[in-house]
């Protein structure tokens, strides 16, 4: 088939659940491709001989050669292709915005609609997992008599971690929660990302050797200078993300039925509240929700939200359409599903009864003005436009900042004024030798992928390190 005849073949549709059944259950959403479906979408990849999409990918995988092993009909060899790389293909092929990284670069999308590179990374990734008979066997480097210790199992540490026990590295990762993942299993849906899917993941890292040890608090249960000093950990790795809520200190935030998004989906996923009274942990919604926000997050605690069985979810958004950060497909996937969008609107009071709970939200509209520091125009209050939406349950989404326990309870660890660790991007070390970090406790809040890129950018220059390759990695510096 010459290059013609694959750009003539249209972009192939992921099959999903009907919007109106999807809202009442946790399924996932999005059902996969079918071999048939990977197969034609597969077949119209140009093969560039300069793929450019390569570059917009944060952890390098050759999409042209697991592209082209799909159409050969060898899935499991083109999932272990990416397995070269990506050490969560699965997990990347559901949640990665592919249509800003890889696919914005594809050279089909300059005329036509992009191949659909997240959509078969899934299939390939579902297919190996379904057909395989045990975890594959993996080469690894033989044994270095060096050890690592990773804190934090989201993307940024998951990722380190494959690629540092491939290298031949004793890991160990710490994770503060009593499930491993992070934002993975706190933060995502099981409607986006189900958990399994997670579990199989990790699963996979641990079958390689990575161990993880769940329930340790690093700066609470043991600290930095501990783990290096005492346990004898030759090189450290700080994926600890940023979890820590930010607020919109309105009048009112302390009312009952207020919840930061960390919370309310941390409660609902991690907690399985959303199987109450199977599992022992309720959560009120009330009637009404409002969420604030305009992110991926909000799009998360709205759709949330709606699956618990209020009669009414609102997302509450300062600007118009046009600036909201979140995937263009999961803002269509709320409003396929029945969430209603208050846009040029800002909350400004949380209006409660004398019982203490919530039972509406004023707010302003607004209007765009001038572009502000980020590029977008900034919203400015209408006078006089004041109005209150009834509800008895606020979500705030308004983003994230890095805790600051690890940082706190170690020493000369550089940060900045934000309270991110100040590291090399390149090659995360910190200004504490030996110590690296990567991900949102660095960058503040991002992507998956762009975690999980710098946790492998990481892994190599830890390895370089241990091995005295490159000579010490020159700290960073604030």
């Amino acid at each position: 088939m010459d290059a013609k005849e694959r750009m003539k073949i249209p972009r192939q549709p992921m099959p999903e659940q009907e919007p109106e059944a999807r809202r009442h259950n946790f399924q996932e959403v999005p059902l996969g491709y079918t071999v048939e479906l990977a197969q034609t979408e597969a077949r119209r990849c140009l093969q560039c001989k300069k793929p450019k999409c390569m570059e917009g990918c944060p952890v390098n995988v050759d999409i042209p050669g697991f592209v082209k092993l799909i159409v050969e009909g060898d899935f499991i060899a083109a999932a272990r292709k990416i397995k070269e790389t990506n050490s969560l293909p699965a997990i990347c092929g559901r949640v990665c915005p592919q249509e800003t990284q890889c696919e914005e670069r594809c050279t089909l999308g300059h005329k036509y609609q992009p191949v659909a590179i997240g959509r078969l990374e899934r299939f390939a990734a579902d297919y190996e997992r379904a057909h395989r008979d045990s975890h594959e066997v993996v080469e690894k480097a033989p044994p270095t008599g060096k050890r690592v210790a990773i804190i934090g199992s989201g993307p940024a540490g998951l990722t380190a971690a494959g690629d540092l026990v491939k290298m031949g590295h004793d890991v160990t990762i710490f994770e503060a929660l009593h499930e491993a993942g992070g934002v993975l299993t706190y933060g995502i849906p099981e409607f986006r990302l189900p958990k399994s899917i997670v579990q199989a993941e990790i699963d996979d890292l641990k079958a390689l050797g990575v161990k993880i040890e769940t329930n340790v608090v690093i700066g609470k249960t043991i600290t930095v200078d501990e783990l290096l000093d005492e346990e004898g950990f030759d090189a450290l790795f700080i994926g600890t993300g940023a979890g820590l809520p930010v607020f919109m200190h309105i009048p009112g935030e302390n009312l009952c039925g207020v919840y930061s998004a960390n919370e309310f989906l941390t409660r609902v996923n991690l907690m399985r509240s959303y199987r109450f009274p199977e599992t022992d942990t309720p959560i009120h919604v009330g009637k009404r929700v409002v969420v604030v926000g305009g992110g991926n997050v909000a799009m998360d605690a709205a759709r949330t939200s709606l699956r618990l069985g209020p009669e009414k979810v609102t997302i509450v958004y300062r600007r118009s359409r046009a600036e909201m950060p979140a995937r263009a497909e999961e803002i269509e996937h709320a409003e396929q599903e029945g969430v209603e969008f208050q846009l040029l609107t800002n909350p400004v009071r949380i209006l409660g009864n004398d019982d203490g709970w919530v039972t509406g939200v004023e707010c302003i509209r607004m209007e765009l003005g001038e572009p502000d520091e980020s590029g977008r125009r900034r919203p400015v209050p209408v006078p006089g436009s004041e109005f209150v939406i009834p509800a008895e349950t606020f979500i705030i989404a308004i983003g994230n900042n890095p805790h600051p326990l690890v940082t706190q309870t170690t020493p000369d660890l550089a940060t900045n004024r934000w309270g991110n660790i100040v590291a090399d991007l390149e090659t995360g070390q910190t200004s504490r030798p030996g110590v690296f970090a990567g991900g949102d406790i660095v960058t503040g809040a991002a992507t998956v992928i762009e975690a999980m890129g710098a946790g492998k950018r990481a892994a190599a220059a830890i390895h370089r390190y241990l091995m005295g390759q490159d000579g010490e990695e020159e700290e960073a510096t604030p």
